[in-house]
């Protein structure tokens, strides 16, 4: 990891755990739900967990842009990405934090060209921090207690732990996944803790059917590179960053290969 890339990690995890402040003082209270043009749901803690995200990003790194979740769905997009930018989802899982069952995070992801090449993922509810920049730098850190190595596992013998969204599932398409994997588990999650699962060897394999966006991701793909992990495409290839529209295709992200 470079000098650069420690100050710029540092700079995020900084920015995610601030934003678990108004989060909380929101998911305290009474609030109102509202929705976006694609049906989506945002609440007062999104908005204002965002601005703090882009306000500290932006005074720490001025010349990196932001792109963030409810920002773009204001503006828009710029129809041809920047070179470098940060990718921000102030608070992924709105529907679990509106259920409040406390399976939301905070992601915040660097990109350069299309790769995300470190991210962090703070859950609020709990404190945890997860973080990585680069492989076998992933680390899980709670609250004020020191980081400590995570590391994916390969799938035990004994059967696979998938684990997929709570309410994002398309059943079908994960019955049909969980009948190539002999033995496997199924279980629930949500938000990007998915992903960081994954990277701390508690499950193996994360199949998302359907439309995300690259802000759902970067984080949670750079915590899981960097335990050892990988996230590709249904035909193999690494997923990337900076595509049109940010819109993913499906995927697959798995633990340590055997």
């Amino acid at each position: 990891m470079s000098e650069e890339h420690r100050r710029l990690l540092e700079v995020a995890r900084r920015a995610a755990r601030a934003a678990a402040i108004p989060i909380l003082e929101v998911y305290r209270e009474d609030f109102a739900v509202r929705h976006k043009s694609d049906a989506s749901p945002v609440t007062l803690a999104d908005e204002r967990a965002e601005a703090l995200i882009i306000a500290a990003l932006e005074s720490a790194t001025p010349d990196i842009p932001v792109i963030a979740e409810e920002r773009a769905a204001a503006r828009g997009l710029d129809a041809l990405p920047p070179p470098r930018f940060w990718l921000v989802d102030p608070l992924d899982g709105t529907r679990e934090f509106i259920k409040r069952n406390g399976e939301f995070t905070v992601n915040i992801g660097l990109v350069e060209g299309d790769r995300v090449v470190l991210g962090v993922v703070h859950v609020p509810v709990t404190g945890m921090t997860y973080s990585a920049c680069g492989r076998n730098t992933a680390a899980r850190q709670e609250r004020d207690a020191p980081p400590r190595p995570i590391a994916a596992r390969v799938a035990p013998a004994s059967g696979a732990i998938i684990i997929h969204s709570r309410s994002h599932a398309d059943e079908a398409r994960l019955a049909a996944f969980a009948a190539t994997l002999p033995q496997a588990e199924r279980r629930i999650s949500g938000s990007s803790v998915k992903f960081c699962l994954l990277a701390a060897g508690e499950a193996d394999c994360y199949p998302r059917f359907g439309t995300t966006m690259e802000w759902d991701t970067a984080a949670g793909q750079a915590v899981l590179e960097g335990a050892g992990g990988s996230v590709t495409t249904l035909d193999g290839a690494p997923l990337r960053y900076a595509k049109p529209g940010f819109r993913n295709s499906d995927f697959i992200a798995r633990g340590r290969a055997g």
